[in-house]
């Protein structure tokens, strides 16, 4: 049976010593890259995400949907995370993200999810919008590791991720699954409010990749280690598109596993962003998998 990498610092004792730094650093949060430098044990003025010491949960249950190597025939076993470290004009989930809907979890309930979704046979437990709770997922996976939970973990992330909290995850994390949302920074910010995405979500999926290497599936076909990047061509930015996909080609691997995505459809305030008010076009998509091609990147989806 396959055993996941968090099992060692499990047993060893260092994954009980990294959820306590964690929750340390809540006090001055630095866990995601907006750095608010908030005490969130305390107070949320001033934290974008939102969240306090507990972990607010949307919904969780087996997914169908997500990429084959994740789905496979049982599904992924997602936890949704309320609220988020971004603020995305055209967020499909804006529910979630922008209002928070959900409710508070302790980190007992939370393991007790993971540990639910394992009992429903998933492939794996996959962590939706973690960047913000990475403390509260690490005080989770403590207790569901004692329990008896054995399945890899995805880290399903926006991609606005700090070092500081991935030198945490290393050794933890099985599968990395950040997006790779933009390739110019003023894109970034008109649309999802941060500074400097380019340069941090670069960064991060760099580490990812230091830390897990290329997707690996086992002899079914299921996803146990690596990275795996998607990106959602948006109408109107072909630039930006390019830079991702030239320095996911030349910087990260060209066995890179790529989702390049072409669902995009205007949701929550895209009308008050031109072009992001229309559906992408297929011309627009063929001219991205075209990119790819050039770059000797071949895309993979569900």
């Amino acid at each position: 049976m396959y055993e996941p990498s968090y099992m060692q610092l499990h047993q060893n004792g260092e994954l009980k010593e990294r959820a306590r730094l964690a929750v340390q650093r809540l006090e001055n949060c630095d866990l995601c890259a907006r750095f608010c430098h908030v005490n969130r044990l305390e107070s949320l003025e001033g934290a974008v995400c939102r969240t306090g010491a507990r972990a607010v949960v949307h919904s969780c249950g087996p997914h169908h949907g997500e990429e084959d190597p994740l789905s496979g025939w049982c599904g992924s076993g997602t936890i949704f995370f309320s609220w988020c470290n971004l603020r995305c004009v055209f967020c499909q989930n804006w529910e979630i993200s922008w209002r928070g809907i959900g409710r508070e979890a302790t980190a007992e309930e939370v393991a007790e999810m993971m540990l639910k979704l394992q009992e429903l046979g998933c492939h794996n437990i996959n962590l939706v919008s973690p960047s913000h709770v990475v403390a509260q997922v690490l005080e989770a996976l403590v207790f569901a590791a004692e329990r008896g939970l054995r399945l890899p973990l995805v880290y399903n992330t926006g991609g606005y991720d700090s070092l500081e909290a991935l030198q945490l995850l290393d050794g933890i994390v099985d599968i990395y699954m950040p997006d790779m949302k933009y390739g110019i920074d003023e894109t970034a910010f008109k649309h999802s409010k941060i500074k400097y995405y380019v340069e941090v979500n670069r960064a991060a999926v760099l580490e990812m990749y230091r830390q897990v290497g290329d997707l690996t599936l086992d002899s079914h076909g299921i996803a146990r280690r690596g990275l795996l990047i998607r990106h959602l061509v948006l109408p109107g930015e072909m630039r930006s598109t390019e830079q991702v996909i030239a320095f996911i080609a030349k910087d990260v691997s060209p066995d890179t596993y790529l989702n390049l995505m072409d669902q995009y459809r205007p949701c929550y305030r895209a009308e008050e962003f031109p072009p992001l008010d229309r559906p992408l076009t297929e011309a627009e998509f063929e001219k991205a998998l075209g990119i790819c091609r050039m770059y000797g990147l071949f895309p993979r989806g569900h």
